[in-house]
C-alpha cells in the first residue's frame, strides 16, 4: 500500500473536528448554533451558487477548496465572533492550527497552508466572493432569527455597518440588500440604533 491508511484515517478524524466547533450564529430561525464544519459546507454551496448567478468568471475548484479550508484553523483556535475586539488576531492562532493539519503524515492536500493563506489575504474574485459570502451568510441567518445572535451580543448598527461596508465595491447589489435589512432589522429592534455609521 503506497500510502498508510492508519495515518490517513487519523487525520480525517483531525478534520472532523470542525464539527466540534460551534459558532454564534443561529440556523433554522434560531432553532440551535451551526457549527464551523456546517458553516463551511454552506460557504461553498453558497459561493458556487452566486458565482453562477452572477455570471462571474471564477474558477470553481478553487472556489469550492478555498470555502471548504477556510475555517480549518478553527479547529486549533475556535472560532472568534465577527464583533469580538480580539477579532484581528484571530488569524494568528488559525494559521498556526493550519500549519500543523499541514504536517500531518495523513493530509494529502500538500497545499493546504497556501490554500489557507490565499483565502485569508488574496485579492483574486475567488476570495473576494468568499469574504463576502462569509459574511452574507451569519448575516441572513441573522434575519431569518429575528436578529437573535445580534440581540443576544448587544450588536449595534454601526458595528454591521462596518464589517460589511466593504462588500460595497466589488458587489453593490449585495451589499443594498443588507442596507434595506439593516435598516429593517433596526426598526424591528433586532439591532441596536446607536446613531454612528
Amino acid at each position: 500500500m503506497p500510502n498508510d491508511l492508519t495515518a490517513i484515517t487519523e487525520y480525517l478524524l483531525e478534520l472532523d473536528a470542525l464539527k466540534l466547533i460551534n459558532r454564534r450564529t443561529y440556523i433554522d430561525g434560531g432553532l440551535r448554533v451551526e457549527n464551523s464544519a456546517e458553516h463551511s459546507w454552506h460557504l461553498a454551496m453558497a459561493c458556487w451558487s452566486i458565482s453562477r448567478s452572477f455570471k462571474l468568471e471564477v474558477s470553481e475548484e478553487k472556489l469550492l477548496k478555498l470555502a471548504l479550508i477556510h475555517d480549518l484553523g478553527e479547529i486549533d483556535a475556535g472560532d472568534t465572533f465577527l464583533y469580538d475586539t480580539n477579532r484581528s488576531t484571530a488569524h494568528n492562532a488559525e494559521r498556526e492550527g493550519v500549519k500543523r493539519l499541514q504536517s500531518h503524515l495523513g493530509n494529502g492536500v500538500g497545499d493546504l497552508c497556501e490554500l489557507w493563506e490565499e483565502q485569508e489575504t488574496g485579492d483574486s474574485l475567488e476570495t473576494k466572493l468568499l469574504k463576502v459570502v462569509d459574511r452574507l451568510l451569519p448575516f441572513l441567518h441573522n434575519i431569518n432569527s429575528e436578529g437573535k445572535t445580534w440581540r443576544e451580543q448587544g450588536v449595534k448598527k454601526s458595528q454591521v455597518l462596518q464589517a460589511h461596508g466593504f462588500i460595497a465595491e466589488d458587489f453593490p447589489e449585495i451589499h443594498c440588500w443588507m442596507l434595506a435589512n439593516i435598516n429593517s432589522a433596526v426598526q424591528a429592534g433586532w439591532l441596536l440604533d446607536d446613531g454612528l455609521v
